[in-house]
């Protein structure tokens, strides 16, 4: 396992701010920064698009964070909801010690084994002491962290689903000869693939919140400013990185705003009945969609300092929050189209009597 580093901490990272092009893919991963409830962000594309450059680069601008200073899950010290087990009864002897740590980006390599993911207990002490031993695995490291899986559907099957487990359950729970150990295991679960190495199980991807489909920047003049700032990058990492810190700061105070907003914003009820109508065409199994994309659209407004969700913010994020949702038969490739489905709610339900949508 490693972890991208932070500014100030010797971090090699290329600046998120750096990246150009690319805007839906730098949108998605910002919006769960703002609320990891989004469900996380799944990038699809060729080789060379920047994917896990973007995802790495995402750890430099994450807001820091407040956890129980000696609890190895980083419990929040306030909420004993999301506690482990032993931060919760000392949070209810007293204060609990806290620190300041970074959010991180938590990597989960392809080889790891199911013990390195879950952790793993020490039977041979607890049968002979009475004391389980718990090793905590990537799945402690990731909790209130950034989970991030290169080449993500070529990820064993075993690990697929207790990555399913932790992620629905929100804990991981490790049994072994009728011992068991469990801890909080919330995390923004973030994959990069290329689609022609192979395709990814279904209920990994409904797992994604969001899903972008990124490709080649066509542009010249954009092509040449990547291939500059690559050179300038390589010939002097930390020059590089000193041009864009200020850049880096203020995205990170922008999150943090952001945060900060979101439970202020709004959504109009015209929207929400046009959130719903939109699935609801589309033909969306469950109401995983509905709520994605209402959380989606409200991170997008808060992100942007806005108080109320407009027309505009949905469409900016219906297609990445639903069309990975839609079922297409071979030869209706077009068939369904999660603009026109926006388009067609929001003409029914935002009428000009309920309000305007933007």
């Amino acid at each position: 396992m490693t972890d991208t580093e932070r500014p100030g901490d010797g971090s090699t990272a290329f600046p998120f701010t750096a990246l150009v092009n690319q805007t839906e893919m730098k949108r998605a991963l910002l919006l769960n920064a703002v609320d990891p409830g989004i469900g996380g962000v799944l990038v699809r594309g060729e080789r060379g698009t920047a994917k896990s450059t973007a995802v790495r680069a995402l750890g430099d601008v994450l807001p820091d964070r407040t956890v129980v200073a000696d609890c190895p899950y980083g419990c929040p010290p306030d909420d004993p909801a999301r506690m482990c087990e032993d931060c919760r009864e000392r949070h209810g002897e007293g204060d609990l010690p806290t620190e300041t740590r970074p959010m991180r980006v938590v990597d989960l390599p392809l080889n790891a084994t199911e013990d390195r993911l879950t952790g793993t207990l020490d039977i041979e002490r607890a049968l002979g002491e009475g004391e389980a031993r718990f090793e905590p695995g990537v799945l402690a490291a990731a909790n209130r962290n950034v989970l991030y899986v290169d080449e993500v559907n070529l990820l064993d099957d075993h690990l697929v689903d207790s990555l399913l487990d932790a992620a629905a359950m929100g804990e991981n729970v490790v049994e072994r000869e009728g011992i068991s150990h469990r801890h909080p295991a919330e995390f923004v679960l973030v994959g990069t693939m290329n689609p022609e190495e192979g395709s990814l199980r279904p209920q990994l991807l409904d797992r994604f919140g969001l899903v972008v489909d990124v490709s080649g920047v066509q542009d010249v003049e954009e092509r040449v400013e990547i291939s500059e700032r690559r050179a300038a990058f390589d010939a002097d990492p930390a020059a590089f990185r000193a041009e864009y810190a200020a850049d880096q700061q203020a995205l990170t105070r922008r999150i943090v705003d952001a945060r900060g907003r979101l439970s202020e914003v709004s959504l109009p009820d015209p929207l929400a009945r046009a959130v719903a109508a939109t699935n609801v065409r589309l033909g969306v199994d469950g109401h995983r969609g509905d709520t994605t994309l209402r959380r989606a659209a409200r991170a997008l407004a808060a992100f942007r300092g806005e108080s109320t969700v407009t027309a505009d913010a949905l469409r900016d994020v219906a297609g990445v929050a639903l069309d990975h949702r839609t079922v297409r038969l071979p030869f209706e490739e077009d068939a369904v189209a999660v603009d026109d489905a926006l388009s067609d709610a929001l003409a029914e339900y935002a009428t000009p009597e309920a309000g305007p949508p933007n």
